[in-house]
């Protein structure tokens, strides 16, 4: 048994095909099938049904590719326990970001990390915060970055920064003519929403939460993209709120209709999150001190001296 047999039967299980898993392990389809073919027949067993398509494990086929993880992690621990020791960021690392997020901080930090750290090799997905704390218990993430408070007590937060929101009036909306917005303006039911599933959701909620309300609207809008909800708010659809860094990348014409709150304004708790089990420590302390460096002077902030959010945002 060899931990390049171990590696393919792992690739193979992902991917449910041979042909996928041989490319993405970067060998010729007949090599990792003959590799696997040689690992069952040590092992005297079949590891995977061959039959089904896609292609699934066998009832102890999926006991050892589950103890086969563990034992390709714990090979992992060693290597990065000789680059802590070295001082070195160099490895394979998944990361993940919601979609509110990452359209607006990974420019900020993703060429200057790379640069920084050439060894690095980063494997980046966007993801709803629940995707992110399953993936990161399942140990198929290394680290996320969401809005918190998540209050779990399996994953460990960080937090990069405090990020204001504003709102997108279109001209045609009553609170267009205010200059500047209160919270008590809000009516939940005229704002338009992300669908369940995006943290963003339950931040806007948790702010709207016990502000007043007018009769249901005779059409409710939810969308998996705040883009989508910008087109709907200019049709006169409603308004809906925006992370500060997301706002100043909008059109020239768009930021017109941008209106900020009065002081202190509704504020998101971004964080790097890992599950507290999770032992690429010198990886994520870089990449959190990176982001934290640059994101400096990128939001117009009323305080230099704002420590936490304005309002507690809870993530569910």
């Amino acid at each position: 048994m060899t931990i390049r047999q171990l590696q393919y039967l792992l690739s193979v299980a992902e991917y449910k095909n041979f042909t996928t898993a041989a490319e993405r392990s970067f060998v010729t389809q007949p090599t990792l099938s003959m590799q696997i073919q040689k690992l069952e027949e040590e092992l005297g067993i079949e590891l995977l049904d061959r039959t089904s398509h896609p292609i699934v494990p066998t009832r102890i086929g999926g006991k050892i590719i589950k103890q086969a993880k563990v034992v390709l992690n714990e090979l992992l621990k060693i290597q990065y326990i000789i680059h802590e020791e070295k001082g070195g960021v160099e490895g394979t690392f998944s990361l993940g970001i919601i979609p509110t997020v990452m359209p607006t901080l990974l420019p900020i930090f993703l060429m200057n990390f790379l640069k920084k750290f050439p060894k690095v090799m980063l494997k980046i997905r966007e993801s709803t915060t629940e995707q992110m704390i399953q993936e990161l218990k399942e140990d198929t993430l290394d680290v996320g970055i969401a809005a918190t408070p998540l209050e779990n007590n399996m994953i460990i937060e960080h937090p990069l920064y405090y990020e204001p929101l504003v709102a997108f009036v279109p001209d045609t909306h009553g609170l267009f003519k205010k200059e500047i917005l209160h919270l008590n303006d809000l009516n939940i039911t005229d704002i338009l929403l992300l669908e369940e599933g995006h943290c963003f959701r339950n931040n806007i909620l948790n702010i709207c939460e016990n502000r007043k309300t007018k009769a249901h609207p005779k059409v409710y809008f939810e969308s998996g993209s705040l883009e989508t909800l910008l087109k709907l708010a200019k049709e006169g659809l409603g308004i809906t709120l925006l992370p500060q860094l997301q706002a100043e990348n909008l059109e020239e014409s768009d930021q017109k209709l941008i209106k900020k709150f009065v002081a202190p304004p509704p504020t998101r708790e971004v964080s790097i999150i890992y599950h507290k089990s999770q032992f690429k420590l010198p990886f994520i302390q870089a990449l959190a001190e990176m982001i934290k460096n640059l994101i400096r002077g990128k939001l117009l902030l009323e305080s230099t001296n704002i420590s936490k959010p304005t309002i507690k945002i809870s993530v569910s």
